[in-house]
């Protein structure tokens, strides 16, 4: 099973979202934890030169993070830009 965690960077960005944002955000890495093909995440390889990956937490809300062995680990969070 997967495992992830946070970087400082991360945790700074996601402190500034509202709780509401923040509950979808728990919502779905427990998607990504169990299946990152869950089809909500929309989980893509974003950069293939430093291997981060790309997933949806709202319409508006993309998390960033790399897989090391066994663990996501998630990068950065920010408002999607169309």
């Amino acid at each position: 099973m997967m495992n992830y965690r946070t970087t400082t960077h991360f945790d700074r960005a996601f402190s500034k979202f509202p709780s509401k944002v923040q509950a979808v955000f728990d919502k779905q890495v427990r998607l990504l934890i169990s299946n990152i093909r869950h089809p909500s995440l929309r989980a893509k390889k974003y950069d293939e030169a430093r291997d981060i990956w790309q997933a949806r937490v709202t319409k508006n809300v993309r998390f960033y993070f790399s897989i090391v062995r066994d663990t996501y680990i998630l990068l950065d969070i920010e408002k999607h830009r169309d």
